[in-house]
C-alpha cells in the first residue's frame, strides 16, 4: 500500500467532502471566487461552488506536488466545478 503524505490525504478528503455537501472554512474575502447569479437560487450549488474555489486556494498554497497527488486533486476541483457550474446553467 503506497504512503501518502498529510497533506494530499487532506487535499484529497476536502475535494470529496465538498462533492458530499460537507462545509469547509471559506477563503478570505480578497480571494477571488466565481459566482453565478441564477434567478431560481440555488444556495447548495453555489455553496459547493464557493467550497470548490476554496479548495483550490488552499491546493494552490500546498508545497510541492506531493507525488502527483496535489497536480490530480487540482484536476478533480476543476472537472468537479465546471459540473457544479453546468449543473446550475441546466437548472435555469
Amino acid at each position: 500500500m503506497p504512503k501518502f503524505k498529510t497533506s494530499a490525504i487532506v487535499a484529497l478528503s476536502m475535494a470529496v467532502g465538498i462533492l458530499g455537501g460537507a462545509a469547509v472554512t471559506t477563503v478570505a474575502q480578497t480571494q477571488t471566487k466565481i459566482i453565478i447569479k441564477t434567478p431560481n437560487d440555488q444556495p447548495n450549488m453555489r455553496a459547493a461552488l464557493d467550497n470548490l474555489n476554496a479548495a483550490s486556494v488552499y491546493l494552490d498554497r500546498a508545497n510541492d506536488n506531493k507525488g502527483g497527488h496535489k497536480s490530480k486533486a487540482q484536476s478533480l476541483i476543476r472537472l468537479a466545478i465546471a459540473e457544479v457550474r453546468a449543473g446550475i446553467l441546466y437548472a435555469k
